[in-house]
């Protein structure tokens, strides 16, 4: 069950409140996957995905590599997606909102939890092409793999300048 709790941000007066952070993880453009893996440590990707609208997001990939290795290593991820941004040069900082996830990481989904991820990742990229789109995802079914992060706890954060 994800849980959102901005009690551990150290900048209190910069939290994002569950409302926009919600909007933010349902309409963000991408994030960054990051992991740790034995053989090479600390790694970190960023990603397309596709949020459930519950407590997962899906992520879709080959089905080999290295996130894919070190997912079997450890499955605990962060995921971190940030959204609007505004560097303001002559005050030196930079307007901006972020979440960061804490999930664990799971493969070996269903067929039909796979290809429903497909779907979902269709519907936010390229919902005007989503009959082309189920046609490409079936076609290609069998050489993709889809990961699913399930949201354990989750957090946001923001700055915004009055000007």
């Amino acid at each position: 069950m994800m849980d959102y709790s901005n009690s551990a941000v150290r900048r209190q007066d910069r939290l994002l409140d569950q409302t926009a952070a919600t909007q933010l993880l349902s309409q963000g453009e991408y994030g960054v996957l990051s992991m740790y893996c034995n053989e090479h440590g600390v790694y970190g990707l960023p990603l397309n995905y596709a949020w459930d609208g519950k407590s997962a997001l899906y992520i879709h990939c080959a089905q080999q590599g290295q996130k894919l290795k070190c997912i079997n290593d450890n499955n605990a991820v962060s995921f971190c997606v940030v959204g609007k941004t505004n560097v303001i040069s002559e005050k030196f900082t930079t307007e901006y909102e972020s979440i960061i996830l804490n999930c664990k990481a799971s493969r070996a989904l269903s067929e039909s939890e796979r290809m429903k991820a497909l779907e979902l990742i269709i519907d936010k990229y390229s919902p005007g092409d989503k009959e082309v789109g189920l046609k490409y995802a079936q076609k290609s079914f069998d050489r993709t793999e889809i990961i699913r992060l399930d949201i354990e706890n989750w957090s946001g954060k923001c700055k915004k300048i009055h000007q």
